[in-house]
């Protein structure tokens, strides 16, 4: 292998560094080499990196110290921060303090940091159309991630920032697949109306990255937003029922109904959906797929992904 240039990815073992790191593998002519960053090195996939030739290093992105130490001589540097293991923007904000206080005197030339939008530009904290969490956050996966990107721009660091979509992988993994309800049919919930939902394949995020660092300083300083297909409630269901051979229904329910289904971050992603559907045009028009399909020449819309996918949605 002749890659000379490092790409170190953080969250390698996840969805989106994962998706990353086999995109690189899957190119002998990528021009770069990977650094993969784990937490646990006897993970079982942080194992199967190792046996496919990965050099894998640990680092805690709580630990400044250990994440300067893994992205000595990178040239790149794929950053993504894990909200669904402590439910806390504040120490997602943290995170990324930590980061940049490593990387700044680094001489990286890429970065790539996973972000989202800060729904309080939209929503200020004293509407209550969608109500305030953990006093002082609307959507708080998205806000405190929004918020960090200007910590990016405060230090002058070579980056672009990703906005990713909804992860049709949550139908899987996430218990957003179709549920049967009191009459036997089966439905999908969100508080969405008639308005369309950006989804992708969590592994085609990845897959996106590396095309943004192939780019290479042509997306510097950038927002790029990225999408497999915009599909409404109806559309889901209709593509669901199809590839799974039963019934399925849109479930249309207010955000006030889904933030009161109890589960672990229902508020946070009842106000998410929320802020989806009351400014749609705006959270879309960034998602572009034509600028997907050229950063990601496989990228899947639903079907595609159904297709791959269908039989590991419980039932």
């Amino acid at each position: 292998m002749n890659n000379t240039k490092i790409i170190t990815v953080f969250g390698a073992t996840g969805a989106q560094g994962g998706g990353l790191v086999a995109a690189i593998l899957a190119d002998p002519n990528s021009g770069f080499k990977v650094r993969a960053v784990t937490r646990n090195l006897d993970s079982d996939k942080a194992k199967a990196l190792q046996e496919k030739g990965v050099e894998v290093v640990v680092a805690d992105i709580d630990d400044t110290a250990s994440i300067k130490k893994v992205i000595e001589g990178s040239y790149g540097v794929y950053f993504v921060t894990f909200f669904w293991e402590h439910y806390s923007a504040e120490k997602e904000y943290q995170e990324v303090i930590n980061f940049i206080e490593a990387v700044k005197d680094q001489n990286v030339k890429h970065i790539i940091w996973s972000t989202l939008e800060d729904t309080r530009n939209w929503v200020p904290l004293d509407d209550d159309s969608i109500p305030t969490l953990q006093g002082k956050y609307k959507v708080p996966h998205f806000d405190g991630k929004g918020a960090a990107d200007q910590l990016f721009v405060a230090a002058k660091l070579p980056v672009t920032f990703l906005r990713t979509s909804f992860y049709w992988d949550n139908f899987i993994h996430f218990g957003m697949g179709p549920q049967k309800g009191e009459d036997g049919h089966y439905y999908i919930t969100f508080p969405m109306d008639d308005k369309k939902l950006a989804g992708m394949a969590a592994e085609d995020i990845g897959k996106c990255a590396y095309g943004i660092f192939k780019k290479g300083a042509t997306l510097l300083n950038k927002t790029v937003g990225i999408v497999g297909e915009k599909l409404n409630g109806d559309e889901m269901a209709a593509k669901l029922s199809k590839a799974l051979g039963i019934k399925v229904n849109y479930n249309n329910v207010t955000p006030e109904t889904y933030r009161s289904f109890g589960f672990p971050g229902a508020d946070d992603l009842g106000n998410m959906f929320q802020f989806k559907r009351d400014f749609n045009n705006d959270f879309n028009s960034i998602r572009n797929e034509e600028l997907s399909v050229e950063l990601n020449p496989e990228m899947q819309n639903f079907e595609n992904w159904l297709t791959i996918n269908a039989k590991r949605i419980p039932l």
